[in-house]
């Protein structure tokens, strides 16, 4: 997983001009003049950096903490992390462990996002080259230091598991070298390693670092924090995207024991308590109305046919954005006959739906701020607090924590309910902290959805039967309008998957837009984004042309990745279809390959009905995702990815009633049981090009692998997911 933006979107992502001048008012009214947004984001820091820089410390001991910058949800990356530094390090693997990093923009963003955030699966690839002359930089002062105290040359001196040797025989460890070492001057370029010459990347050796607390239960997630005189908070919200409060009587609340206040915030009302029953005990016993005039009151089912009008041009109101155009599609709007295909799918809301819902601790005395929680975007995070409370955006305090998932939930640009606790923890003072607890139905009900999302299609082919013109429409909602990482042109989130498409690419004319109407339901990256459902449109697509053509699916593929130059996606297809080999009996084989977040990956999955209900065995994974840091974790996120994947196109759908989310918790927003998970296998492609995304890339495929599977047993195409339809 895990978030939640393509890095592409945000290479050149800055703060919006409001972020600066509040920052800048916020530093004395002085602006900083010469200062990159790292600066703004980062004053009134007072983290402190150690003699081997902001990614490493060294114990007495010698026993080696890489520092991450990157948060720990579920996904394993600080293994990946480690490893990189101790690779280059020549550290003892089985001392080196991993410490969350502190909030600081400027000592730890993320440098494909450009801000400290952890999404669009970039925690390895945007790390790799920082890490790798972290660990090189910090070899070198022992090696000098070595070579000062021996008085010899340097390169009469190896490393291996934390012990450097010189030719003489001559040994020293770490702990003992380590004073000397932290007065050498970091040099100013360091040598990295060969790959050909790696002993820990890319071996089974990379294992969790995390396996154990999280399996003896002394993991630290929010939930488990307990602070003296620390109280817990629930906030009551609109039962419509968009309301306010009109009326509060909070009479009955306050009597309830345990409950110690009730006030309004921006976004609805805090009951605050002794403990989460009491809290929870108050918000029932509240007497609210609610001021619905500026809310959402459309159903899904509107929202979903208003979305189809747009796309089929009965609504000339809609702004259309082209993002690949090319010859002359002008004819393909009215073409019919037998070599035209035409189609349009449909995908619904989707809730993030993480294990851990959302909670936050803070603490807030005057202008300090202590916030304690899993936070996945320390600086969107830090200046939310900041703009509340009026202070430098990195003196605010985070200490972040393990999270259970989040799928891009716990990093929006709002901070929506960190800025909830802050609000609430800044009225209560004093410093004490507040913890604020969203259940499941607040997070569910509340929250931020994956955007409701239509696409139609219409290709016309050749007389070989390759598409010889594609028509591609999109109408969907904008994730990242308004916001400082905006950037020009379309939203890159709603058509990533599409745009760049080797099948557009092998395809002369192309005809591609995207409408991003205004609708009033939250929406926020999910899980592989846009090619949540882009990856569905193209690929289900392609295997209704290719039996139109009356071509086997995986052979038309080969043909357009060779026509487009998709060498990876060509690979990452073999290698699948070579590992799967023949089908299973009785089960019947459907093909999907997808490139996202810098990765390919081809999925081949075997799937049967039973009562009517899609069936899925066994999936086999081909992923070229650059250099295999850790196989063992790769294989993980494939398999996680696979299942929240699957789980989504089978039962994933959220949908409102006059503006009222329908679903409020796993009895009505069905996921994939234990027992409905496929056996998924993974092969990784051999590669010497740089580490690309893991997290992510593993969702999208699965759900076309299965539509495919059943297209090839009843000839019947899916056109609207999730496959099995809720009753309610």
């Amino acid at each position: 997983m895990n978030a939640p933006v393509n890095p592409k979107d945000l290479a050149q992502a800055q703060p919006s001009r409001r972020d600066v001048v509040v920052a800048s008012a916020l530093v004395g009214g002085t602006l900083l003049v010469g200062c990159s947004p790292a600066d703004i984001m980062s004053a009134g820091s007072k983290v402190e950096v150690g003699a081997f820089g902001p990614f490493i410390k060294i114990a007495p001991d010698g026993a080696v903490t890489v520092i991450s910058k990157h948060i720990e949800f579920g996904q394993g990356n600080h293994a990946g992390l480690a490893a990189i530094v101790a690779e280059e390090l020549d550290a003892d693997w089985s001392k080196v462990q991993v410490e969350q990093a502190p909030a600081n923009a400027k000592l730890y963003a993320n440098g494909t996002l450009g801000a400290q955030l952890t999404g669009g699966s970039s925690a390895i690839s945007n790390s790799w080259d920082q890490l790798r002359k972290a660990g090189a930089g910090a070899r070198a002062m022992f090696v000098q230091a070595a070579a000062n105290r021996w008085n010899v040359a340097v390169g009469e001196i190896t490393v291996k598991d934390s012990v450097l040797t010189h030719t003489s025989g001559k040994t020293a460890g770490f702990g003992e070298l380590l004073a000397d070492a932290a007065k050498v001057p970091p040099p100013a370029d360091v040598r990295l390693k060969d790959p050909k010459t790696f002993t820990l990347i890319g071996t089974d050796r990379v294992r969790r670092k995390d396996a154990q607390i999280k399996s003896d239960g002394t993991a630290r997630y929010t939930q488990d924090v307990r602070l003296p005189d620390m109280l817990t908070a629930v906030v009551a919200h609109g039962p419509r995207f968009g309301a306010k409060v009109k009326s509060l009587d909070a009479t009955e609340a306050k009597k309830v024991p345990g409950v110690v206040d009730v006030f309004e915030i921006p976004t609805g009302v805090a009951v605050v308590a002794q403990t989460t029953y009491a809290a929870r005990m108050g918000r029932e016993a509240l007497k609210l109305e609610w001021d619905e005039d500026k809310a959402e009151k459309r159903g899904s089912a509107a929202i979903a046919q208003l979305f189809k009008d747009v796309a089929a041009g009965k609504n000339t109101e809609t702004k259309w954005d082209a993002f690949d155009q090319r010859g002359d599609a002008t004819a393909l709007a009215s073409a019919k006959g037998d070599r035209v295909f035409e189609t349009t799918y449909e995908f619904p809301y989707l809730a993030h739906a993480t294990m851990e819902p959302m909670n936050c601790v803070a603490a807030v005395d005057g202008s300090k701020v202590k916030l304690t929680f899993g936070s996945q975007g320390q600086t969107l995070d830090q200046l939310a607090a900041a703009k509340i409370v009026g202070c430098l955006p990195g003196s605010v305090e985070i200490e972040t924590l393990f999270a259970g998932g989040s799928f891009g939930r716990r990093a929006n640009f709002q901070s929506d309910y960190v800025a909830e606790c802050v609000h609430i923890a800044k009225k209560i003072g004093k410093g004490r902290p507040v913890k604020l607890v969203w259940t499941r139905e607040d997070d569910m009900r509340a929250g931020y959805f994956r955007p409701l999302t239509i696409h139609a299609v219409k290709v016309q082919l050749d007389k070989d039967g390759y598409p010889a013109a594609w028509r591609h429409r999109i109408v969907s909602q904008s994730i990242m309008k308004g916001s400082p990482m905006g950037g020009k042109g379309p939203d890159q989130t709603a058509i990533e998957g599409t745009a760049g498409s080797p099948y557009l690419k092998a395809t002369p004319i192309v005809d591609a837009q995207v409408a991003l109407p205004d609708v009033g339901v939250p929406v926020l990256w999910w899980r592989s984004v846009g090619a949540t459902h882009t990856a569905f449109a193209m690929e289900h697509t392609i295997d209704q042309l290719a039996a139109k053509a009356g071509k086997d699916p995986i052979e038309y593929r080969r043909a357009l990745y060779t026509k487009a130059g998709a060498d990876r996606h060509l690979a990452a297809l073999n290698l699948a279809v070579e590992k799967a080999s023949a089908p299973t009996v009785g089960w019947t084989r459907g093909v999907a390959v997808h490139e996202s977040f810098g990765s390919v990956v081809a999925q081949v999955a075997e799937v049967k009905l039973e009562d009517g209900v899609p069936r899925v065995g066994r999936v086999v994974t081909a992923i070229d995702c650059g250099v295999a840091v850790s196989p063992d974790q790769i294989a993980a996120q494939m398999e996680g990815g696979t299942c929240y994947g699957l789980s989504a196109a089978l039962f994933g759908e959220v949908t409102l009633t006059d503006g009222q989310v329908d679903q409020s918790n796993f009895d009505r927003y069905r996921v994939l049981r234990i027992n409905e998970a496929p056996m998924v296998e993974t092969n990784i492609v051999p590669s010497g090009n740089p580490p690309s995304g893991v997290g992510e890339p593993g969702t999208p495929v699965i759900g076309p692998a299965v539509a495919n599977a059943l297209f090839s047993l009843n000839k019947t195409a899916t056109t609207r997911l999730p496959f099995v339809r809720s009753e309610a």
